[in-house]
């Protein structure tokens, strides 16, 4: 692997070990199955899909990538985890899914080789599992077309993310593989603020995704203490971030 690219290895092995449960909606993907309708109606309340060149980064086997094609999005899912890929290769063949492609490259080098070239830019529960988030931002700013919106998703860094995110979906609930998240890697609300802003991206509004592990219901809110989305936008030309 190329010393400098943004990834951990540990983590690409992590998520390749598992590559093969990665559309039982039973095994532990299934927080993803359960969630991916809440994120994408979330997507679709600033954009609409139907028609509009997308980028997911991270996009693991394809999850958000497969049901954004299906709302009618040209879709290019980029990740550095072969096997995820080939997971999502193959139930995209299998479903027959439309319009969408997988590459294996990392968001800087795509950066570079296709700015602002998509009116949609997704990275969802990905910054969190990397050396350098802030340059997965920047990359993601690079990508979008001026106008075009950057959604991202992660984790929040307190006591109370520890408990229900690490503890409690890790350990007690079992909802996720132990060792499925660092909590010094997570990204607080102000930290991902600050590289969007630094990334030349404008913040445009945040939701948050709580869970009841009694109805095993997930739903969006306003409280952004453990799972939260943000909405950002690429200013058109010739405007400036304020």
């Amino acid at each position: 692997m190329n010393a400098s690219l943004n990834a951990d290895p540990a983590e690409l092995a992590k998520f390749s070990d598992l590559a093969h449960r990665w559309w039982d909606p039973e095994s532990e993907f299934r927080p993803l199955h359960q969630i991916n309708p809440l994120r994408l109606n979330w997507i679709q309340e600033s954009i609409v899909l139907q028609g509009k060149d997308v980028v997911d980064i991270g996009c693991g086997g394809g999850i958000l990538s497969d049901s954004m094609a299906r709302r009618g999005a040209n879709v290019l899912g980029v990740d550095l985890s072969t096997k995820a890929l080939k997971v999502a290769q193959l139930h995209a063949l299998e479903a027959q899914t439309p319009n969408i492609a997988y590459r294996e490259v990392s968001a800087e080098e795509l950066a570079q080789e296709r700015p602002a070239s998509f009116d949609v830019v997704t990275c969802m529960e990905m910054l969190e599992h990397v050396p350098d988030p802030a340059s997965i931002v920047r990359a993601c700013a690079t990508l979008v077309k001026p106008s075009g919106w950057v959604f991202f998703s992660t984790l929040n860094r307190n006591a109370k993310s520890f408990l229900f995110a690490i503890v409690g979906a890790e350990y007690l609930l079992k909802l996720l593989p132990r060792g499925t998240h660092s909590y010094d890697k997570l990204l607080r609300p102000s930290e991902l603020a600050r590289f969007v802003r630094g990334a030349g991206l404008s913040m445009e509004h945040s939701r948050g995704l709580e869970y009841n592990p009694l109805t095993r219901r997930y739903w969006l809110s306003a409280d952004t203490s453990v799972n939260y989305m943000l909405a950002t936008r690429r200013p058109a030309e010739g405007s400036h971030v304020s």
